[in-house]
């Protein structure tokens, strides 16, 4: 028994996404700034998968910047804007963002940025009206993201864009997990920089994009030849840049079918997990991705239900993938009103295209004489009850 239920970490590359890429390692190799017939068809490629990236997002081509992942997007997005803004050194974020905007706020916070860390309710929603409210002259940017990598909840970022746009203050979304899983419109949601991933959505790892809406200058954290427009120096990866457009592209057509499955999918996990006593729902029960399952169970600790989970075949995570080696409870889970013993037992199941309903069949045999063994030999019991 082999199943993968961590999406939310990363995702196989699709069969279709890799027979587009295979070409481009060693028949199409050529660098996409060069004019010759390998070049061209390089910067041709190249050209055609920023086109099905910006698609999926109702983008222009040329507002679309290749990275090499969230990560840098992130970073470029809110360094770039404070670099670009020395004058304005206010920027407001949330309290449950990906450590890639909670690092990059605590990087700039050391070098003399001031930041607002916006709380949310117990579902990890942001309220619009807290945004406005902290919002001040020296704001130079506001970061709220789409949909929440953890437990899934999906952000008022529309109704945040309006406000960021009556303010004339620039608004970034990380959209990582968003994208390619619900629709994202950047003028109907008024966002002016958006990072999104290829490897959440059946692409290559390696490889992100940073929408900049026109007319946004963030000022480049990488110098060097001058490729993506002057933005971000660096021979392209042309490779990963054609199967990310290829992933996004088969995300486009298949996007609306994909949900509809993983939220039928997703809602029979949740039902099934609570029946387990003590256990609890983390993250909005109806406003959260489609493909999202986050629970804590009282009197265990989640990793020791990763290694167990896993022993049975099972793949899953324990908070944050990007984080769940330290030792720390999960700065989102705390944030939603979680103790920290609370957040400790924490279960991210995350679903993919591959799984079927047998697949959650499996986990909800298997999960409840799990928690049962370990809430057996817990060390937590005696000190709740």
């Amino acid at each position: 028994m082999k199943i993968y239920m961590d999406h939310a970490a990363t995702t196989a590359v699709d069969p279709r996404v890799l027979e587009e890429m295979k070409g481009f390692f060693d028949k199409k190799y050529g660098n996409a700034s060069e004019p010759h017939r390998f070049g061209t068809e390089a910067k041709r490629a190249l050209e055609e998968a920023r086109g099905r990236v910006a698609e999926l997002m109702n983008a222009k081509e040329d507002e679309i910047i290749f990275t090499s992942g969230g990560t840098e997007s992130d970073n470029f997005a809110i360094k770039g804007m404070a670099f670009a803004n020395t004058d304005k050194r206010h920027i407001i974020t949330s309290k449950i963002e990906h450590d890639a905007v909670m690092n990059t706020c605590k990087w700039l916070e050391a070098h003399g940025y001031s930041v607002t860390y916006l709380p949310v309710d117990r579902y990890g929603l942001v309220d619009p009206a807290d945004v406005e409210k902290v919002i001040k002259p020296e704001t130079c940017l506001v970061s709220i993201m789409a949909a929440s990598n953890e437990i899934g909840t999906i952000e008022p970022i529309a109704e945040i864009g309006k406000i960021c746009k009556e303010k004339d203050v620039v608004f970034h979304t990380d959209a990582v997990q968003a994208y390619g899983k619900i629709p994202i419109d950047v003028k109907k949601m008024n966002v002016d920089l958006l990072t999104v991933s290829s490897h959440k959505i059946y692409g290559p790892k390696g490889v992100g994009a940073l929408y900049i809406r026109e007319g946004v200058k963030p000022e480049p954290l990488l110098h060097g030849g001058g490729h993506e427009y002057g933005m971000r120096s660096g021979t392209e990866n042309v490779a990963g840049i054609v199967g990310f457009g290829a992933a996004a592209e088969i995300a486009q057509k298949e996007m609306k079918k994909d949900s509809a499955k993983q939220t039928k999918l997703r809602d029979e996990l949740i039902k099934g997990i609570l029946k387990i006593e003590n256990s609890h729902l983390n993250g909005h029960p109806t406003k959260r991705l489609p493909n999202n399952a986050n629970l804590w169970f009282a009197f265990i600790e989640g990793e020791s239900l990763i290694m167990y989970l896993d022993s049975k075949g099972v793949a899953a995570s324990t908070g944050s993938a990007c984080s769940s080696k330290s030792l720390e409870p999960s700065h989102v889970l705390l944030a939603i009103g979680l103790k920290p013993e609370e957040a400790h037992g924490s279960l991210r199941l995350t679903l993919g295209r591959e799984n079927e309903k047998r697949d959650v069949d499996y986990v909800l045999k298997v999960l409840p004489g799990i928690v049962e063994k370990l809430r057996e030999i817990s060390p937590y019991k005696g000190k709740w009850e």
